[in-house]
């Protein structure tokens, strides 16, 4: 539905990302009226064209998500990769201590997660929101004004459009824009550190295994790609990537490798890279009356363990079930009696996983013998402690939590 002729929606997500576009798309049934406006609608992937830089690790929950609002298949049509497997190891480890392998096999299921290109999954987002009666898709517009009021907040567009709703989502990303207008202050944490991002050619397959490596400066992980390659995340501190990015293509290829412990041979070659700076975000809150935010616009993460975008599509699964929970019980689904919800609902969740994420950050970059000692022996403890071991698998898969429902293997 693209008809921009109706001005005022119930629902207006500024922002048509990944979350956002989840969030329309999850809201296809509850019969309201949805406007999702989005600047950059990107090409479609051709057959040849290369890997993108920015792809996500995306667990069950989420895949579950995806087949909920109707977009999984659209994502495999396209392309992505599953990873059996995962390996872990530290850099000061030698032999197998401080190594750890989760297998799907162990927690019988046939992968841990998909590797997919976060390009590939806004297209399966956008083709079915173009299917959805109650969903418009504003394209290639910019939000050049918002007014938030609690009652009804009106948005003005770059080409002087102007368009009301009840309730104001902010989608739009780290720098939200929503946020900023309606003044949430963030706590933020800084970590000295960039996250390089490139696809790789090595002289192995990947072996269906997504794998990483703490070094003392950062993590260094390698991601399976459906084609034979990798793309990486290589997270240092901010004056060691620096340094790296400078690298021609060859020593750059030379450094990796050698920091990769050549699990994989050599690395052959290198797309261009791309850097950029790893910061821990939280909004001091989520929502006030008539407005929420959901992704990376209420929290972002150090991506070491590559959940940030789940937890964004877990806010988009759990905002949908709490406004259409209000609708069938004929509740104001934009109250901030109902909005709350989603806020205790999701902030804890969002919070542990954050604290986790600069923990593990703080324990593993540095160099200490002490802490290294600490974390080969707990390393090889999770490998050698099934129990420990499938814990942490379930976590990491999207087992554990308080899960929406559209997110869990048993909701139909």
């Amino acid at each position: 539905m693209n008809d921009q002729s109706k001005k005022h929606y119930d629902i207006l997500i500024v922002g048509g990302g990944m979350v956002g576009s989840t969030l329309a798309s999850a809201l296809a049934d509850t019969g309201l009226s949805i406007a999702v406006i989005e600047k950059f609608i990107p090409d479609e992937i051709q057959k040849n064209d290369d890997y993108d830089l920015r792809v996500s690790a995306i667990s069950h929950s989420s895949q579950n998500v995806f087949k909920h609002v109707g977009v999984w298949q659209g994502i495999e049509n396209r392309r992505c990769c599953a990873y059996e497997k995962m390996q872990v190891w530290d850099s000061a480890a030698s032999g197998v201590d401080g190594e750890v392998i989760f297998d799907a096999a162990d927690n019988g299921v046939k992968e841990l997660g998909h590797i997919v290109e976060n390009r590939v999954i806004q297209l399966a987002l956008l083709e079915r929101i173009s299917q959805l009666d109650n969903v418009d898709l504003i394209r290639g517009q910019s939000v050049t004004e918002i007014n938030y009021a609690p009652e009804k907040s009106q948005i003005t567009l770059e080409d002087s459009t102007e368009i009301s709703c009840r309730l104001l989502v902010g989608a739009d990303g780290a720098n939200s824009a929503v946020r900023q207008a309606v003044d949430i202050d963030l706590d933020i944490a800084e970590y000295d550190q960039k996250g390089i991002v490139a696809v790789v050619t090595p002289e192995g397959h990947h072996q269906h295994t997504a794998w990483q490596r703490f070094l003392a400066t950062g993590p260094l992980a390698f991601l399976p790609l459906s084609n034979g390659q990798c793309s990486i995340v290589w997270s240092a501190d901010s004056a060691e990537a620096d340094r790296i990015m400078q690298l021609d293509d060859e020593q750059f290829c030379s450094e990796l490798g050698h920091a990769f412990d050549a699990k994989l041979g050599r690395v052959n070659s290198t797309s261009k890279r791309a850097a950029f700076p790893l910061i821990r975000r939280h909004a001091s809150c989520y929502v006030k009356k008539g407005l929420a935010l959901v992704g990376d616009a209420a929290h972002t993460i150090h991506p070491l363990a590559g959940q940030g975008v789940n937890l964004g599509l877990m806010d988009a699964a759990s905002l949908a079930e709490i406004i259409a929970q209000a609708k069938i019980n004929k509740r104001d689904f934009a109250s901030l009696h109902t909005l709350r919800k989603y806020e205790r609902w999701r902030r804890g969740e969002n919070q542990l996983m954050m604290f986790s994420m600069s923990g593990f950050k703080n324990l593993f970059g540095n160099d200490n013998p002490l802490l290294s000692k600490i974390r080969n022996f707990g390393l090889s403890l999770v490998q050698k402690t099934n129990v420990i071991k499938s814990t942490l698998m379930n976590r990491a898969m999207g087992f554990e939590g308080d899960l929406p429902d559209m997110a869990r293997d048993s909701f139909k």
